[in-house]
């Protein structure tokens, strides 16, 4: 490049020239792509070579080569175009919108908040919200993530947690298994479905006044995929139920028993070290005011 050059000598149009053609390897489709002729897209690529010094293409018979200067240019331009692109299009009603990155639990976001999304959507336009699903098992800092939903007990190192709902565990099954069950003991003959905390059923039959048998079932690390497995008669799963209103609504589910017990919560999650941006706040306090109404606060 010639000494001394900077951004502002080199033209747009022929910069955009050239990353398409150079993607295409032909100025027939970049000019297509452009919606400009195949003369206008070599006229501009051309002017672009003259202003730099060094050749970007090798002209062949049967169309284009990118020269090493080419293939040095065109990912920086490919890469600069798309952000540029990507930040346009957060724009909207004369607002950019703020990206929110958020990881929850697959079981929350299914079972709780994607019915409830659209009305966050209408009254927070400028949150541009990426949603992480993940099994509970989660890096703020390492996954990139402005927030994140879990279950638990609050207590995360170097994270401040904000309480949304309580998550009692209580069995669930099919309807077909549920039909033999007419006591809690009837459980000890059941196949007992389990996650990956292992003391789930203990504390549970503990609540009932009855010594867990030793479980020696499949262990998952998803509800979502306990539940379906319960669902399909695999066995009797220990689950937040509220999460799992509609397979109860629909009957592809039941609850045998009235029995809970409260193991954690969810929470709403971000590092300390995070400053809140006004997306997060908006999110966190729509949050709030969404699991208020449901608890019946």
């Amino acid at each position: 490049m010639l000494a001394g050059m900077t951004l502002s000598h080199l033209p747009l149009n022929a910069l955009r020239a050239f990353e398409a053609a150079a993607r295409q390897l032909s100025f027939t489709r970049a000019g297509l792509e452009l919606r400009v002729t195949q003369a206008a897209v070599s006229h501009q690529v051309k002017a672009l070579e003259e202003i730099l010094g060094v050749p970007l293409f090798r002209r062949l018979p049967r169309g284009l080569a990118l020269t090493e200067e080419g293939e040095a240019l065109l990912p920086v331009l490919t890469d600069a175009f798309r952000r540029i692109a990507g930040t346009l299009e957060r724009f909207e009603g004369g607002r950019l919108r703020e990206v929110l990155t958020l990881g929850a639990v697959g079981t929350f976001v299914t079972g709780w908040l994607l019915p409830r999304l659209p009305e966050f959507r209408a009254a927070h336009p400028f949150v541009d919200l990426r949603l992480m699903t993940n099994n509970n098992r989660v890096d703020l800092a390492g996954e990139g993530l402005d927030a994140a939903i879990r279950f638990g007990d609050g207590a995360w190192h170097g994270t401040e947690a904000t309480r949304l709902l309580a998550a009692p565990l209580s069995p669930l099954c099919a309807p077909a298994l549920a039909a033999r069950l007419r006591q809690p003991a009837d459980l000890l003959g059941e196949t007992l479905l389990r996650s990956y905390r292992l003391d789930e059923w203990e504390r549970w039959f503990a609540a009932v006044d009855l010594a867990a048998p030793a479980i020696r079932g499949f262990v998952f690390d998803s509800s979502l995929t306990m539940a379906e497995a319960a669902a399909q008669g695999t066995g009797v799963a220990l689950l937040p139920a509220r999460m799992f209103e509609h397979d109860l609504r629909q009957g592809r589910l039941v609850r045998p028993f009235a029995a809970e017990v409260t193991l954690g919560a969810y929470w709403l999650t971000r590092l300390k070290s995070r400053r809140e941006t006004p997306a997060m706040a908006a999110f966190r306090a729509w949050l709030l005011a969404e699991a208020g109404i449901a608890a019946g606060a």
